[in-house]
């Protein structure tokens, strides 16, 4: 089946550029949507970075004891995998909640705290609820948001917009990954303004940063794997994706990609706890798709990438239908696995960037397979403006 086709006729479209729908078409804008928001940020002779809209001060951002980040979704997955960036790059605690209990927890937040709140559209009515509490706090606050003017942007201490430009379809894809390069700038940045990064740490991070679009570029071109894994699995009923480290996040929002698109039950586990339970699921009628790309330079993610080698082949002595995505020249991976898909080399804390390609190309061709109306799934809408 042919996915990108040659716009015709007609206004919707020409507005699709040819692609068959609205998620393909901002599937492939990933590495525009990073580009965009990292490049005017950064100066080209200094690497230094500029952030706008900051009424937090360097020295309020020295004095932090702790950061909290609330979102719901997709976003809330973005600050998982942001809140490992904030720690390993700045050195500061980092909690985690979901923006629909924060309000109501009696959160235990306050001065020489900061809250970001993640939202794409600016409008997240619990997002909204969770920044009035924590300003009631005292606590500083910090929207990511792709909208100019939204008003989690008018209402918080500091913004820094996600230039992903408009995204049609519900099922988030560029909007996501734009927002996990917007929190590894801002985590350079922290860790840079607190003397957690040297100057020169810090300009080899936002390098390795400036050299994402490129590589997203490159794994697009691995579109047809994605689409021989759908042509296999689509009938599926039920999937794992599983994970580790800073991976995980991306596990979970690629469980959360099918089942908004597709109407498949998918589950996103952390790859050390699957003998806990999810053991018990695993059968010849399952996939699990394993997040298994490393960066060789770093000791920690080379033991988790073993660890995770060792999950696979249980998997599969289980019967299980293995999917990977893998580094470029891993065979080891290869000789495990039903199917992979690779994707290039890079800095572990930045391969999230990359490996949530595949994953959304999948769900895209697994929901066309299933006939399911891909940029609109049921029940869904794009931005929850009520609680």
């Amino acid at each position: 089946m042919s996915t990108v086709q040659v716009a015709t006729e007609g206004k919707a479209v020409a507005d699709k550029a040819g692609f068959a729908h609205f998620m393909l078409k901002e599937i492939f804008e990933n590495g525009r949507a990073v580009r965009d928001t990292v490049l005017d940020r950064i100066s080209r002779d200094t690497r230094k970075i500029t952030l706008e809209g900051m009424k937090i001060t360097p020295e309020e951002f020295r004095a932090l004891k702790k950061i909290n980040i609330i979102a719901s979704g997709t976003s809330r997955h973005a600050g998982l995998a942001g809140r490992i960036m904030i720690k390993e790059l700045a050195g500061v605690p980092v909690d985690v909640d979901h923006a629909s209990e924060f309000e109501y927890s009696d959160p235990m937040t306050g001065p020489n705290e900061l809250t970001i709140l993640i939202t794409q559209s600016g409008e997240t009515a619990d997002t909204i609820g969770a920044l009035h509490e924590a300003r009631r706090k005292g606590s500083k606050t910090l929207a990511i948001s792709n909208v100019v003017g939204a008003t989690i942007t008018r209402e918080a201490d500091a913004v820094i917009y996600t230039h992903a430009g408009a995204e049609i379809a519900i099922a988030s894809t560029k909007a996501y990954t734009a927002q996990l390069a917007a929190l590894f700038l801002f985590s350079v940045y922290l860790g840079e303004v607190r003397g957690a990064l040297s100057p020169e740490q810090a300009r080899k991070h936002i390098d390795e940063l400036l050299a994402i679009p490129e590589k997203i570029d490159e794994v697009l071109k691995h579109n047809q794997a994605c689409e021989d894994i759908a042509e296999r699995n689509f009938l599926a009923n039920d999937f794992l994706f599983l994970a580790r480290g800073v991976h995980f996040p991306i596990a979970l929002d690629g469980a959360l990609k099918l089942k908004e698109t597709s109407y498949i039950h998918a589950e996103g586990y952390p790859a050390g706890e699957v003998k806990h339970g999810p053991y018990a699921l695993i059968d010849a009628t399952m996939p699990v798709v394993f997040l298994a790309a490393k960066d060789d330079s770093d000791a920690g993610s080379v033991l988790r990438y073993e660890k995770t080698i060792q999950n696979m082949k249980d998997v599969r002595e289980r019967l299980g239908r293995v999917i990977a995505v893998a580094t470029e020249g891993d065979t080891e991976v290869e000789k495990i696995t039903n199917q992979v898909v690779f994707v290039p080399k890079a800095p572990e804390l930045l391969l999230p960037l990359l490996e949530i390609v595949p994953l959304q190309l999948m769900a895209y061709h697994i929901a066309c397979r299933r006939g399911v109306n891909v940029d609109n799934p049921r029940n869904l809408v794009k931005s929850v403006t009520v609680e």
